[in-house]
C-alpha cells in the first residue's frame, strides 16, 4: 500500500472514531446516570454555568490540559503534537454538542431505560475508542496529559490514567455537591462506564482484527 494512502486511511479511521466517542459520550450523558469520567468536569461545569455548552466546556478543559503538558515539559513538546491536540479537541467538543443536539428527544424516564441508554452509549463510545486506537494519529489531551505525567514520573500510563480519572471525577463530584447540592454530573453511570469501556474495547479488538489487517496491512 502506498504511504499516502496508508496515512489517509489512518486519519479517516481516527476521525470516525473521534465522532463515535463524542456521540457515545452524548448518549451516556443523555441516559441521565452521569457521564464518562473524562467528561465529568465539563458536564458538571455546563450544569453550573449553562452559558457554555458541554462541548464548549470540553474544549476549554482540554485546552487547559494541553497547556499543562507544555508547562510540565517546560516547552520540550512537539509543536505539531500540540497543534494536532488543539485541532482535534475543537472538533471533538463540537461533535459532543452535535450529539447532544441529535439526542435532544432522548429522555429516558424509568431506571431500566436509563440503563439501556447507558449500555448503548458505552458500546458506541468503546467502538470509537477502538477506532482511535487503530488510527493512532494523535492522543486526545486527556491521554496526552496522563502520558506526560507518566513520562516525568516514570510510572505506567495505565496507572497514571486511572489516578487522573479518579481525581477529575472526585473534582466533578465536589463541584456538584457544593454548587448543585446533588451528584447530578457524577453518578453510577460514570463508574459503570469507567469499569466497562476498556473491556469492550478489547472485545472489539478481537472481533475486528481481521478487518483491521485488511484495511491497514503492515507497511
Amino acid at each position: 500500500m502506498k504511504r499516502k494512502n496508508y496515512i489517509f486511511r489512518r486519519y479517516c479511521i481516527f476521525f470516525t472514531g473521534l465522532f463515535f466517542v463524542a456521540f457515545g459520550i452524548a448518549f451516556v450523558t443523555k441516559a441521565g446516570l452521569g457521564t464518562s469520567a473524562i467528561s465529568s468536569v465539563p458536564y458538571t461545569l455546563s450544569l453550573i454555568w449553562p452559558a457554555l455548552t458541554m462541548g464548549q466546556w470540553t474544549i476549554l478543559f482540554n485546552y487547559l490540559l494541553v497547556a499543562a503538558q507544555i508547562v510540565i515539559l517546560k516547552g520540550r513538546v512537539s509543536k505539531i503534537e500540540v497543534l494536532l491536540q488543539l485541532g482535534v479537541t475543537l472538533i471533538f467538543g463540537y461533535c459532543i454538542d452535535f450529539g447532544m443536539w441529535i439526542l435532544t428527544p432522548l429522555e429516558p424516564q424509568n431506571y431500566g431505560t436509563k440503563l439501556a441508554a447507558l449500555g448503548i452509549g458505552i458500546l458506541i463510545m468503546s467502538f470509537g475508542a477502538y477506532l482511535e486506537f487503530v488510527g493512532n494519529v494523535v492522543m486526545l489531551p486527556g491521554d496526552g496529559f496522563a502520558n506526560t505525567i507518566a513520562r516525568v514520573s516514570h510510572r505506567s500510563f495505565g496507572f497514571i490514567r486511572f489516578i487522573f480519572d479518579t481525581i477529575i471525577v472526585a473534582c466533578a463530584a465536589l463541584m456538584c455537591i457544593f454548587c448543585l447540592h446533588a451528584l447530578t454530573g457524577v453518578r453510577e453511570g460514570t463508574v459503570i462506564a469507567a469499569l466497562t469501556v476498556g473491556n469492550v474495547v478489547r472485545i472489539y479488538t478481537r472481533l475486528f482484527r481481521g478487518v483491521e489487517e485488511r484495511i491497514l496491512p503492515a507497511e
